[in-house]
Parts: structure tokens; C-alpha cells; sequence
């Protein structure tokens, strides 16, 4: 594969000649079986590498479904506005299966779609991002479309998982990401995006990127140069170096939102070493604000998460709160008490109020 590549001309066959060099290396660890359709040759990289084999430890038929069942496009998002006591919460289920929920441009385009729609709606009072998978909350990014991509197509579409996430740190209502299964690279980072996370003490939770030779947020932007660069330009240990040096408040995405959660230290500590965390792990970080044992259903998070999000139903919501707020403070501007205030704090003095 590697050779058939670097016959290309130029630039170009470097460049495919690294890719092909990468995909073999990183899915030759993989075991037997894993091959690419077509004329490439050598261990596939499947949507999600790093998730393959790894079998979720509750029971029950939930648990045994397997990922072989085709789903139509319309359906891998699925979103649905709860009703009678729960009216005001929507649930976004992922629901790639065959591909264990891994980002793909169909998937994100209605993620995206979903969002817009959700940030307008004045019912809508907390959202659930939650697995319609058993054992799977979301693979990260989708490896097997991802390598049929062309260099030009990579930056572009990585933007857009980032905005997408943005949007959803965005959302003017409280966010819960209920994490039931296996959350890796961007599905830990779609989960970083939510303002509360719960978790199965089952799952299994990291940013695994530098295994890969690139970074938590996928595309970065040479310091060099000014050009995005393509995961596969760099070595794993170019990856550590290159999550170092954007581990500061200047990007989107898991080098901003895991040292927010958790602090500086522990979130290098996690990406520099790949390692990959189970429930209690993540509770016991901060990464998390609750664990629970799986349940026969599989569904153990997601039912905190519904539980969680009742008790904010009868609070005020984001936006009516700020506004309110906003009309609190407007009625302290004109007061003698708010200018005494300032001048005692200009001259360091104790303020003497007169409730005026």
C-alpha cells in the first residue's frame, strides 16, 4: 500500500505514502482481518480503531445486539421533544450502530440541523445527548470515511465537527451527556461540549488521539506556517509535542474543554498518555459529576440524566434568568448607593450606604 502510494508524483505521493504508512501502522495492532476494500491492501482502519473488541460489561438483550444492522441516513440522529412530565426536555440519540456512533459528514450535518432548530425553540428547557447503541456513546471520528477523504476535504470538514460541538456548548439551555459505553477522541469531546456528564461505571472515556499521530480537535494550524496540517503529517510523538503547545486558551475543542474540566495537569497527563478511563476513573478526576452501575438495559446514565433534567424543568431557564438579571441590575444604575460604591472602592475607604 505504502509503495503503490509514493509512486504518485511530487508532493502529493509523499503525502499518500505517510497516510498509507499511518493507516497500515496504527491497524496492524488490530490482529488479523482488517482489510481495505478495493485496491488498498494491508489491516483496515475500521470507523473507530481503538474501539474494536471492546465489550460492554452489562447484561441482558440489550447488550446483545450486535452493529451489523444497516440504518437509513434519516435515522442515525434521533431527536425526541418528551411529553406530560416531561415535557420541555429533548433527547438527542446517536443511533450509527455500524459504525459505532462515529462522526461522519451525514451525522454531523444533522447534528448541526438539529441544534439550529433546538436554540430557537423557547419549549425547550434542557437537552439529553445521549447513545440509541447499546455499549456505545460515540466512537469519535469516522476512520473509514475519513481515509477515503482527500487532504483538501480534511481541514474543512473538521471545522465543521468543531462548530458543531461549539454550537452545542452553545445552546442557551442546561446540556447533559449521558455516557453509557465507549466515548473516545471526539465523542469525549461532543460530551466535554455538555454542560453536566454522567456515566455507567462501565463506560469507558478518553482523548486517544495521540495514539493516532494527531491531536484532540483533529486539525490545527501550523505555527509556522499558518496552514492547516492533517493528522497524518505527524508521528505520535510530533502529536504529544504538537497537544503541548495548544494546550492553552487559544482553540476549541479537547485541549480547551478537558483542562476546563478537570485542570491543567490531569488533562496533559491524559492526552499525552492516551489513557483511556472507566466510570469511576472519571468521577474520581472531576471528569464526571456522577457514576452509576449499568443497569440490565444498558441505559443507567441516560436515566440519571432524565432524572437530572427533571429537577431543572421547574427552574428558570438561561435565557429568562439573563433577562432578568439584566433588569435587576438597570434598577441599581441610577442609585446613590452604586456611585457611593464606586468612589469608596477609588479611595479605598468603607463604603457608607444610605439605601438610596
Amino acid at each position: 500500500m505504502a509503495a503503490a502510494a509514493a509512486a504518485a508524483p511530487g508532493a502529493l505521493g509523499t503525502l499518500q505514502a505517510g497516510r498509507a504508512r499511518l493507516v497500515a501502522a496504527c491497524c496492524a495492532r488490530l490482529g488479523p482481518g482488517w482489510r481495505l476494500p478495493g485496491p488498498w491492501t494491508g489491516p483496515r482502519a475500521g470507523p473507530a480503531t481503538w474501539a474494536r473488541g471492546w465489550t460492554p460489561a452489562i447484561g441482558g438483550p440489550a447488550s446483545r445486539r450486535g452493529f451489523g444492522s444497516e440504518v437509513k441516513t434519516e435515522d442515525e440522529l434521533r431527536v425526541r421533544h418528551l411529553e406530560e412530565e416531561n415535557r420541555g426536555i429533548v433527547v438527542l440519540g446517536i443511533n450509527r450502530a455500524s459504525a459505532k456512533n462515529s462522526l461522519s459528514k451525514n451525522l454531523i450535518k444533522m447534528l448541526s440541523k438539529a441544534v439550529d432548530a433546538l436554540k430557537s425553540d423557547k419549549k425547550v428547557r434542557t437537552i439529553i445527548v445521549r447513545s440509541e447503541v447499546p455499549g456505545i456513546f460515540c466512537a469519535g471520528a469516522d476512520l473509514k470515511e475519513r481515509v477515503k477523504m482527500n487532504p483538501s476535504e480534511v481541514g474543512p470538514f473538521v471545522s465543521k465537527i468543531r462548530a458543531v460541538i461549539n454550537e452545542i456548548a452553545n445552546l442557551p439551555v442546561p446540556t447533559i451527556a449521558a455516557i453509557d459505553g465507549l466515548a473516545l477522541g471526539g465523542g469525549l469531546e461532543l460530551a466535554l461540549a455538555c454542560d453536566i456528564r454522567v456515566a455507567a461505571s462501565s463506560a469507558k472515556m478518553g482523548l486517544v488521539e495521540t495514539k493516532m499521530a494527531i491531536i484532540p480537535g483533529g486539525v490545527v494550524k501550523s505555527v509556522f506556517t499558518g496552514r492547516s496540517l492533517p493528522g497524518w503529517h505527524l508521528s505520535s510523538f510530533s502529536a504529544v509535542r504538537m497537544s503541548r503547545s495548544v494546550l492553552a486558551p487559544s482553540m476549541s475543542g479537547g485541549t480547551q474543554r478537558l483542562p476546563r474540566a478537570i485542570g491543567m495537569s490531569l488533562a496533559k497527563e491524559l492526552i499525552f498518555s492516551a489513557r483511556v478511563l472507566d466510570g469511576q476513573e472519571a468521577k474520581a478526576v472531576g471528569l464526571i459529576s456522577h457514576v452509576l452501575e449499568q443497569n440490565q438495559e444498558g441505559d443507567a446514565a441516560y436515566r440519571k440524566a432524565l432524572d437530572l433534567a427533571r429537577e431543572f424543568l421547574p427552574q428558570v431557564d438561561l435565557v429568562t434568568g439573563l433577562a432578568i438579571e439584566e433588569a435587576c441590575y438597570a434598577q441599581t444604575i441610577p442609585t446613590k448607593d452604586r456611585l457611593e460604591g464606586l468612589l469608596a472602592f477609588k479611595e479605598k475607604r468603607t463604603p457608607r450606604y444610605k439605601g438610596e
